[in-house]
């Protein structure tokens, strides 16, 4: 059985910085396309970033750039998302998700196969 388990989370101030990392019983999460959304009070699960296969082809919300990094670390089997510059805005729950298909497209990737439980992003001001 597929697990992935975010972990990274925790309560900060605004204007730090935090590396969330996607765990995984995949053997390889490398050959797998992988995306973080995120889920705010009270409202929708969102996208933010993917990374694709090896290749690592890399895609953000536009409401995401420059704040928001997406990486492998193929070491550590895990797909990382670093944020700077947090914002009480940013508070949420994130989510990894991973998918065997080479490429997810936009209004799909809310269906992909495997996902996280989660792990909670809290901003102060």
């Amino acid at each position: 059985q597929v697990r992935l388990v975010e972990s990274g989370g925790g309560s900060v101030q605004a204007g730090a910085s935090l590396r969330l990392s996607c765990g995984t019983s995949i053997r390889a999460l490398i050959t797998y396309y992988v995306a973080w959304f995120r889920q705010a009070p009270g409202k929708n699960r969102e996208f933010v970033a993917s990374i694709a296969l090896s290749g690592g082809m890399t895609d953000y919300a536009d409401s995401m750039k420059g704040r928001f990094t997406i990486s492998r670390d193929n070491a550590k089997n895990t797909v990382d998302l670093t944020v700077s510059s947090l914002e009480p805005e940013d508070t949420a729950v994130y989510y990894c998700a991973a998918d065997q298909r080479r490429l997810v497209a936009t209004g799909k990737r809310l269906g992909m196969e495997y996902w996280g439980k989660g792990t909670l992003v809290t901003v102060s001001s």
